[in-house]
């Protein structure tokens, strides 16, 4: 019996919400889960990412940790929130603010199994009071929206949008990793393309 236990691993669990296709998959108490959002916006393939923290220790998680291996072993990083919405002040317009933000409340507020305690909806708060053209409000929302740096304490949990550059190409066929808790988070494959 001692045997069986040592070596059992944690599986990816698949969920159904509001249309997204969710994987999600716990490790030394914490557990991550995300869905691909069905929109490209500005060049972006846009993860919505969960993490709740149930140890008894702090972690920290950074968007940048989020990788996704592709089929043919070359990666790519999720970019960091500044830079996302350096180029969202850059670029956007308002369609560009109503896409985002209605597809990612769309999966945030369908998904009632994470409660965030530092998440998107603390920043969307934060961020409403924002005034100006189009560019500074699709900013502002995407500053609301991006997953950033941050620590978890036990009990606590985050949310957010991570984004992966594919201007010049599609994300492709992979799998998304990250280390987190001393262990390697590794999902399901999962097939992107563009719309």
């Amino acid at each position: 019996m001692w045997i069986t236990l040592c070596c059992a691993q944690a599986q990816v669990i698949e969920f159904e919400s509001n249309g997204l296709k969710y994987q999600t998959l716990t490790k030394n108490g914490v557990t991550v889960m995300f869905a691909t959002l069905p929109s490209h916006i500005k060049g972006y393939t846009v993860l919505q990412v969960a993490v709740s923290n149930g140890s008894k220790y702090i972690y920290g998680v950074d968007p940048e940790d989020f990788i996704f291996r592709r089929d043919d072993g070359s990666t790519e990083k999720a970019l960091p929130a500044r830079q996302v919405v350096r180029r969202m002040l850059d670029k956007a317009n308002r369609d560009d603010v109503i896409k985002l933000v209605g597809t990612y409340e769309v999966g945030l507020y369908g998904l009632q199994r994470m409660q965030s305690n530092s998440g998107y909806e603390q920043r969307r708060q934060s961020a409403i009071g924002e005034l100006g053209g189009a560019k500074l409000k699709a900013a502002a929302a995407t500053s609301a929206i991006a997953f950033v740096k941050t620590k978890i304490a036990p009990g606590e949990s985050t949310d957010g949008a991570v984004f992966y550059n594919v201007e010049k190409k599609i994300l492709g066929s992979g799998h998304l990793t990250l280390k987190l808790a001393g262990e390697l988070f590794e999902f399901d494959p999962i097939v992107h393309s563009p719309n």
